[in-house]
């Protein structure tokens, strides 16, 4: 079992940066891949980023390639999404998400969800 508590999220103006934080209970952390979706209001939850378990591949949304980056501490237990150039599209709420593996993740074939975190862009 893995418990997800994501952190970071709030309100900025467009053009800023915001940094989240998902941490993530068990010893099973460092064997899962890792990612973030997000959900706007009326809309359906998306693919935002995935990282594997070693860290040594990522994935990105076209919507989110060079302005976000998704990175992740397996001592700490923690995986972050580095959110720069923030533009009022990226309202949602942000939710971090666990699984076997980077394909899964980026095919929503989730084994654990975050409640979420949100995270506002005022234009």
């Amino acid at each position: 079992q893995v418990q997800l508590v994501e952190s970071g999220g709030g309100l900025v103006q467009t053009g800023g940066s915001l940094r989240l934080s998902c941490a993530a209970s068990g010893r099973t952390f460092s064997t899962y891949a890792m990612g973030w979706f997000r959900q706007a209001p009326g809309k359906e939850r998306e693919f935002v980023a995935a990282i594997s378990w070693s860290g040594l591949s990522t994935y990105y949304a076209d919507s989110v390639k060079g302005r976000f980056t998704i990175s992740r501490d397996n001592a700490k237990n923690t995986v972050y999404l580095q959110m720069n150039s923030l533009k009022p599209e990226d309202t949602a709420v942000y939710h971090c998400a666990a699984a076997g593996s980077s394909v899964k993740i980026s095919t929503g074939a989730i084994d654990y969800w975050g409640q979420g975190t949100q995270v506002t862009v005022s234009s």
